[in-house]
C-alpha cells in the first residue's frame, strides 16, 4: 500500500533523528584522500557556491560526506570545505549533492544518503533562505519524498512554464542491498506543485545498466526533453509532451558520450548549453557546446579541458551572462575540483572572444605529500 500524502508530508519534514537512529560521524576534512563530483550555484548578488563529496578512501564508502565551498570575489578564492550532512555510524553514506536557487531565492543543497545493509536509499536537502549572508545559514536537513524503495538524484531541478519544479530522479521498484540499483535502474521525474514541501514520482523509464544522472530540458514547442547517461557511447533519451506525467520509450540519442555525467541548460538568450566530452577518449575533452535549433543539432563549441580523468560537469549562467562550469579530474590522485568561465560568444567562436574565458583553475585539490623530493 503507498503511503497517503499525510504520510507523504510527515516523512518531507521529519527530523534526520526521526528517520535514522543511528548517530552522525565526524569527518575530518583535512585528511581526504579523494574528492569529486561537484555541483555549482551562482546568486544574484554575486556569491558563487560549489558542492562536492569527500570522506573515506574512495566512493563508495560508509564514510562518504557532502561539502559546500563559496567564493564572494568573482571565483578568485574560496572558503575551506565545511561538511553540510554527515554520515551515520550505521553505514549510511551521504553522496551526490547538487546546488539550485529556486524561483523564491532560497538555496537548496540537495544530497543522497544510501546505506546497502538496510537497503535504504533516499533523498535529503537542507535549505538556505539568504543565502548572501555572512555566513550562510542552513536549516535541519529533511527527507524529499519519494515512495519508492530506492531514489537517486543527480542533477539540478528545472522550473517548466507551468511553475511547477521538475527533479529528476534515478529509482528503483524493488529494495536495493548494494550501493547502485544496477541493472534495475529506472528513470523519472519528480515533479512538486507546492514549491518543493511535497514531490510526486512519475516516470520508470528502461535504459542500459548503468543508465542514471538524467537531466531534463524544457523545448519550445513546450515537450520536455530527457537525457540519461548510458553506456554503449551514447546518451539516452526520452519525451513526454504532458509536462512529465508520461514519457516516451527511452532509445538512444545521437549524442556520444563515455558513460559519464554532462550539463544542460537553457541560457538566457534561448539558445542551449551542454558540457560533455566531444571527441573524446574515455573522459577527456570536456566541451562547451551550443545548439540554435533547441537540441536538433550542437557546433564544435568551447574545449574547456582536454586532459584525461576529467568529469561530471555542472553549471549555472549568472546575472551578468557569465557561464560557470565546475567539474573534476583525478578523483583519487590530484583530486583536483576546477571551474571554467566563459560567454555564450565564446563557444560560438570555440575561442575566447569575449576576453572573459578562465579555463582549468583550481578550486580544491588534495594535499597529499609528493612521492619524490624537489628536484
Amino acid at each position: 500500500m503507498k503511503p497517503t500524502l499525510t504520510l507523504l508530508t510527515a516523512l518531507l519534514l521529519a527530523p534526520l533523528a526521526a528517520l535514522y537512529a543511528a548517530e552522525p560521524v565526524t569527518i575530518d576534512l583535512t585528511k581526504r584522500t579523494w574528492q569529486g563530483i561537484p555541483g555549482s550555484e551562482h546568486t544574484a548578488k554575486g556569491r558563487f557556491f560549489v558542492s562536492w563529496f569527500t570522506g573515506g578512501t574512495k566512493e563508495p564508502a560508509p564514510d562518504n560526506t557532502v561539502v559546500l565551498s563559496y567564493s564572494d570575489d568573482a571565483g578568485k578564492t574560496f572558503t575551506p570545505p565545511e561538511a553540510i550532512a554527515l554520515p551515520t555510524n550505521d553505514g549510511t553514506r551521504v553522496f551526490d549533492p547538487t546546488l539550485w536557487i529556486d524561483p523564491k531565492g532560497r538555496l537548496w543543497y540537495v544530497f543522497n544518503r544510501g546505506n546497502k545493509d538496510t537497503a535504504q536509499h533516499d533523498v535529503w536537502a537542507r535549505t538556505c533562505d539568504d543565502p548572501d549572508a555572512a555566513p550562510p545559514v542552513f536549516g535541519a536537513e529533511f527527507r524529499v519524498g519519494y515512495d519508492a524503495p530506492y531514489a537517486f538524484r543527480m542533477n539540478k531541478p528545472t522550473v517548466l512554464s507551468s511553475g511547477e519544479w521538475i527533479m529528476p530522479v534515478t529509482h528503483a521498484e524493488d529494495p536495493i542491498h548494494g550501493w547502485f540499483a544496477g541493472p534495475k535502474q529506472l528513470q523519472g521525474v519528480g515533479i512538486s506543485t507546492d514549491d518543493g514541501r511535497t514531490w510526486k514520482l512519475h516516470g520508470a523509464l528502461k535504459a542500459p545498466e548503468w543508465a542514471l544522472e538524467c537531466m531534463v530540458t524544457e523545448l519550445k514547442d513546450g515537450r520536455l526533453w530527457m537525457l540519461i547517461r548510458a553506456g554503449g557511447g551514447f546518451l539516452w533519451e526520452s519525451h513526454s509532451a504532458d509536462k512529465a506525467a508520461t514519457w516516451s520509450e527511452a532509445k538512444a540519442s545521437s549524442i556520444r558520450n563515455p558513460g559519464s555525467r554532462f550539463f544542460i541548460r537553457r541560457l538566457s538568450s534561448g539558445n542551449l548549453l551542454l558540457v560533455n566530452h566531444y571527441k573524446f577518449t574515455g573522459r577527456s575533452h570536456l566541451t562547451a557546446q551550443l545548439s540554435t535549433d533547441d537540441g536538433a543539432t550542437w557546433n564544435d563549441g568551447l574545449l574547456l579541458d582536454e586532459r584525461g580523468g576529467v568529469s561530471y560537469p555542472d553549471g549555472v549562467q549568472s546575472k551578468d551572462g557569465l557561464i560557470w562550469i565546475t567539474y573534476d579530474r583525478g578523483r583519487n590522485s590530484v583530486g583536483e575540483i576546477l571551474l571554467a568561465k566563459f560567454r555564450e560568444e565564446d563557444v560560438a567562436a570555440g575561442k575566447d572572444v569575449s576576453r572573459a574565458v578562465t579555463l582549468k583553475q583550481v578550486i580544491s585539490k588534495l594535499a597529499k605529500p609528493s612521492l619524490l623530493p624537489p628536484g
